[in-house]
């Protein structure tokens, strides 16, 4: 049966370059691919003749041939009845193409230079005090991190000389082992990815392009950041190898413990001693806050653990730019290191208290109850 024309299978034109070809078989790959299509035989041939035309015409000696003596130059027949459904031509197998494609679109593929590698993000741990994270700060730290060798720019060479193409893996970084019908790569032994060797390193990084180096940043704290907020800092990580981009640095907020407030998302608590006679009688107490002082009204008879409510006292969030509440609890505070004369009067008050019955004491008479009514 007469062959398509490869040209006409991917829809490009004779002159097209290699990024118009690669793009049309990945068009015409993600349209016909099997898995996208299961048990449609047409797509599946389609998808075939697709694959077939890329492997040809992605391959510079594969498509002159093609180009001159047309299907005869690049019969790929024996091999892909060999393959068992893995169609080669010349080497170039499915696995291969569908590592240069799919891994363009997925973030893998075939290394067709040296490997690049992003650097590594750091993560510092900052630790605040309540008011800072609330109000905001601006924080001088110092991170340890990998920078580039400014002896060598980065080269890992000594000054006056440059590294050469690595003969193992011919300056690509990485070297390919035929498994079977299958093809697989990995890093270079030789050049570690690097695709070049140093024969003369830099006396400061040793070769390795970079060094180890402590720099002083400036952290900008926004106003009601809490525990476990993080500040990301764009290029302040790692320097990159080969070239590479560098990595982040990610600052953790850890919030230290206060002696007056806890604070619970936007929310903060403390905690207000009363006297006994203040509970009793009732009067005004002087409360402190992030933002100065204010004062709450005791009214006659209040009990321990009683919340008061402070509305706008508390944090404002760092996204939605509302402000919590300071919510304080009352301690009633029993009096100790009496003297004879006040033992005296409390008990004269207790004994009066008594004389009133359950109105003075209403929690105190149904817990009574209740003992009563469990045992009898």
């Amino acid at each position: 049966m007469t062959k398509k024309d490869y040209y006409e299978t991917l829809g490009v034109a004779r002159n097209a370059s290699d990024a118009d070809i690669k793009k049309a078989y990945r068009r015409l790959a993600m349209k016909y691919h099997p898995d996208r299509n299961p048990g449609d035989k047409t797509t599946e041939a389609q998808f075939k003749d697709a694959k077939e035309a890329y492997e040809v015409l992605s391959d510079s000696q594969k498509r002159a041939a093609y180009d001159q003596f047309g299907h005869a130059g690049v019969d790929p027949s024996a091999a892909a009845g060999a393959a068992g459904g893995f169609y080669s031509a010349g080497g170039a197998n499915f696995a291969d193409i569908f590592g240069d494609v799919f891994g363009d679109i997925f973030g893998g593929g075939r290394a067709r230079g040296a490997q690049v590698f992003r650097g590594a993000n750091l993560r510092y741990s900052l630790e605040l005090s309540l008011e800072d994270a609330v109000r905001g700060t601006e924080v001088r730290i110092r991170v340890p991190a990998m920078e580039k060798c400014e002896t060598c720019q980065g080269s890992g060479a000594k000054a006056g000389t440059s590294s050469s193409v690595c003969r193992t893996c011919g300056g690509h970084g990485q070297v390919r082992m035929q498994q079977g019908f299958f093809s697989v790569q990995q890093t270079c032994p030789k050049c570690h990815g690097a695709g070049k060797v140093i024969t003369d390193p830099c006396p400061t990084c040793h070769g390795a392009g970079r060094v180890q180096h402590t720099k002083t940043l400036s952290v900008k704290v926004p106003a009601g950041v809490d525990e476990g907020d993080q500040i990301r800092l764009a290029g302040e990580g790692e320097a990159g190898e080969n070239g590479g981009p560098p990595g982040d640095l990610f600052v953790q907020i850890r919030l230290k413990p206060h002696s007056l407030f806890k604070r619970e998302q936007d929310d903060l608590y403390c905690e207000m001693p009363v006297s006994f006679a203040t509970a009793v009688l009732g009067g005004e107490l002087e409360v402190p806050t992030l933002d100065g002082r204010a004062s709450i009204k005791v009214p006659p008879g209040t009990q321990s653990e009683k919340l008061f409510r402070l509305r706008g006292k508390g944090v404002r969030n760092v996204r939605s730019g509302q402000t919590g509440d300071l919510y304080c609890r009352i301690s009633v505070e029993t009096p100790v290191n009496l003297t004879a004369r006040q033992k005296e009067l409390l008990q004269e008050l207790e004994h009066s208290l008594r004389e009133g019955g359950t109105r003075h004491s209403p929690r105190e008479a149904s817990w009574l109850d209740k003992l009563k009514g469990i045992f009898g």
